[in-house]
């Protein structure tokens, strides 16, 4: 069975070899076995069920929760020539029918169904009267009600065992910790599955956690070495994710937001430009996870604490999918351990349910105060060991400095309990650094023995302290009272002198390792950026062609190798990983072409002018467009002319001027009959007002309303 599903994954997929546990997945299951799959994020599931669906007779059904992660592996599945639809809402009635009949015919290889529309009675009639390959039920940890990704409707998925009795079935799921495991077996009766569980391990990224300090000047210096990547800003709040991006835009950065307050169409019209476009930034809260397929985002950005090393984890596992370098960078502080304390107490459910959550929050914390190598506390938690420490995250390149906080430590708890442990963070400072303020005098709290005590420390030290008390248990919020520090049981040994404590301290940000240039920046080397531009540039063009994210055409993995190894001819462009028949057919010449400086031009303005639009639209002025692009003010008014001539841009969203002064310049071009006057004729008018640029932007946008 190995031969030819290694045979359709070199004609059809293009790959020479599968990965980890893939060919033993695919085994199981085209020979007719159940398979529970656990894999990382960029593990290579979705081959797992592919491969077996071509090697097995009938049609394959595909179980996917979002209309968005559906239509992305339906359009590369099309381009590579393998027949698959999707069944969902956004298409008519007309258009369903068609698709049953297609089906009927047996024109249709993989189906991908939403689940709740797979449950439905009328399609599971429909199913039964078919020739049915197998079943993959793809994000399986949606079975779980102790998950946030939770949907009903797969619950009613464990009845495919009893009215399909002799089809496979495959469970996959890229995170699920023994708990969740042992559900979706349950669930939907795999008891007699076979369990494939990789490794947790995702060598490719590079974890760094910070103390959070100025959140934003942090994300701007973490940023500042990235620009022109992809990636994902995580935050807690709606108001926050509008916040941050609309402050990511002012600072250069094409930053768009994503939340469930948002309407449908605009998250849907976000994330689609998300997955096409290249260089964007999402700024989001967790309802932006399931479903994004995009493999090139460079980097995972957390402004606020996950709630538990589960989401933390799975967050951070959508930066490096294509298995080139990527970043997960998070700051975190007390003020998040607070808020998601506070909304733990207030959520609804039991308190064995709340207990398990407060054990994962504990354990997020043990990893942000952690003192040895991340990767091995992460996997760890994962039930998986990693021998030697990775040499791949902050603890391990900036080597971790601790110091004993005893004689500190108890003069912070001494400093809850004798000032009646009912205050913050802030006046527990005041009071051992001995400030004599009007809340200290107001309480008299300048005559209690820890006033002044703490003077050898800074309030930055001190504030780190009360941290790390809270992350380890030592101390705890009161949350029923007046939100402020209490002591916890735990501390008891720490104050009666029986234990010590040691405490990580925490980095100057002058004293950590620099910053690791953009992963993206590390794939190319100076005289290789001239053709991996182009190359780019060609797929994008491609793609905007075929109507696909730029990455269905090749992912960044394929144009890198094809970029060292310089194929000189199809065939040998054919062993490039990645380069299937049908691509090789549909692509293989045009990219040959700019491999060997045979192509007209080196596409590199069309890339420049597809960024330029991509900047403007999130709402960048052109002065900040010259910085991002490198180029001169003259330049990019150039492109936004052209833009706005073509339609691709509005005039609003290319220049932000004032009403009345817009309104001024169009009746000035306006005022002769007949044609538009040239710009040079309007120029002397308007001379120290506006640039020339913004008069042929305005001339552009007029001109093209006359030509409707």
């Amino acid at each position: 069975m190995l031969e030819p599903a290694l045979r359709i994954l070199k004609d059809i997929f293009g790959y020479d070899s599968f990965r980890g546990r893939q060919g033993a997945i695919i085994e199981c299951v085209a020979r007719g076995g159940d398979a529970l799959v656990l894999m990382p994020t960029g593990g290579g599931k979705s081959l797992c069920f592919q491969v077996p669906a071509l090697l097995r007779e009938g049609l394959a059904v595909v179980v996917s929760p979002l209309i968005a992660l559906m239509e992305d592996q339906v359009a590369t599945l099309d381009e590579l020539g393998v027949a698959a639809v999707a069944l969902n809402s956004t298409l008519s009635a007309d258009e369903q029918r068609e698709i049953a009949e297609r089906i009927k015919r047996g024109e249709i290889k993989l189906l991908y169904l939403a689940p709740e529309r797979l449950v439905q009675p009328r399609m599971l009639a429909f199913l039964q009267n078919l020739d049915i390959a197998l079943f993959a039920i793809d994000e399986a940890h949606c079975v779980s009600q102790w998950g946030h990704d939770f949907r009903p409707e797969y619950l009613q998925l464990g009845q495919l065992a009893e009215l399909f009795p002799q089809v496979p079935r495959i469970a996959l799921t890229a995170t699920a910790d023994m708990r969740t495991r042992e559900e979706i077996v349950t669930r939907l009766h795999l008891q007699n599955a076979e369990r494939f569980l990789s490794s947790f391990d995702r060598p490719n990224i590079f974890y760094r956690i910070v103390p959070k300090e100025q959140p934003r000047k942090q994300l701007l210096a973490f940023l500042g070495e990235r620009k022109g990547d992809a990636g994902i800003v995580y935050c807690l709040s709606r108001k926050k994710v509008e916040e941050v991006a609309a402050f990511l835009s002012t600072q250069g950065y094409p930053a768009l937001p994503y939340h469930a307050g948002l309407p449908h169409e605009l998250r849907a019209y976000h994330q689609k430009r998300f997955l096409n476009e290249e260089g964007l930034i999402m700024v989001a809260t967790i309802a932006f996870g399931m479903g994004i397929d995009k493999p090139n985002v460079r980097f995972v950005a957390h402004l606020d604490l996950p709630k538990s090393l589960e989401a933390y984890y799975q967050e951070t596992g959508r930066a490096g999918r294509d298995g080139l370098p990527a970043d997960a960078w998070m700051a975190y502080g007390l003020q998040d351990v607070l808020l998601l304390k506070q909304m733990l107490q207030n959520s609804e459910g039991d308190e064995r349910h709340k207990r398990l959550e407060q054990h994962k929050l504990d354990a997020m914390l043990a990893l942000c105060e952690q003192i040895r190598c991340r990767r091995q506390a992460l996997l760890a938690y994962f039930d998986e060991e990693l021998p030697q420490p990775c040499g791949h995250c902050d603890n391990c390149v900036d080597a971790v400095q601790t110091w004993d906080a005893t004689e500190p430590a108890r003069q912070a708890l001494s400093a809850i309990f004798r000032s009646g442990q009912r205050y913050g963070v802030g006046h527990l400072v005041d009071l051992l650094l001995g400030r004599d303020n009007d809340k200290v005098r107001s309480l008299g709290h300048q005559h209690l023995s820890v006033f002044g005590v703490g003077k050898a420390l800074s309030e930055g030290e001190w504030r780190s302290l009360f941290r790390q008390l809270v992350a380890r248990g030592l101390a705890d919020v009161d949350l029923e009272g007046y939100g402020g520090l209490r002591l916890s049981d735990s501390c008891r040994p720490l104050l009666r002198g029986e234990v010590a404590l040691q405490l990580r301290r925490d980095l100057k940000p002058q004293q950590t390792a620099k910053p690791s240039a953009s992963a993206a920046s590390q794939l190319v080397r100076g005289e290789e950026r001239e053709q991996w531009e182009a190359l780019r540039a060609l797929r994008r063009k491609l793609a905007e062609e075929h109507a696909v994210p730029p990455y269905v055409i090749f992912p960044d993995a394929t144009l890198l190798e094809m970029l060292r190894s310089k194929p000189g001819s199809l065939s040998a462009m054919a062993q490039v990983s990645g380069v299937g028949a049908r691509k090789l057919e549909r692509y293989g010449e045009a990219f040959l072409d700019v491999l060997n400086g045979a192509a007209e031009t080196p596409q590199v303005v069309v890339d420049l002018r597809h960024e330029l639009i991509s900047l403007a639209r999130a709402g960048m002025t052109p002065q900040q467009i010259a910085g991002q692009l490198k180029c001169s003010e003259k330049n990019v008014y150039s492109l936004l002319a052209e833009a706005i001539g073509r339609q691709q841009l509005s005039l609003e969203q290319a220049l932000d001027l004032p009403q009345e002064l817009l309104g001024e310049i169009q009746d000035a071009f306006l005022d002769g009959e007949g044609e538009l006057p040239a710009v040079a004729v309007l120029a002397e008018q308007f001379a120290g007002r506006v640039a020339d640029g913004v008069l042929y932007c305005v001339r552009a946008a007029l001109q093209a309303e006359f030509e409707v």
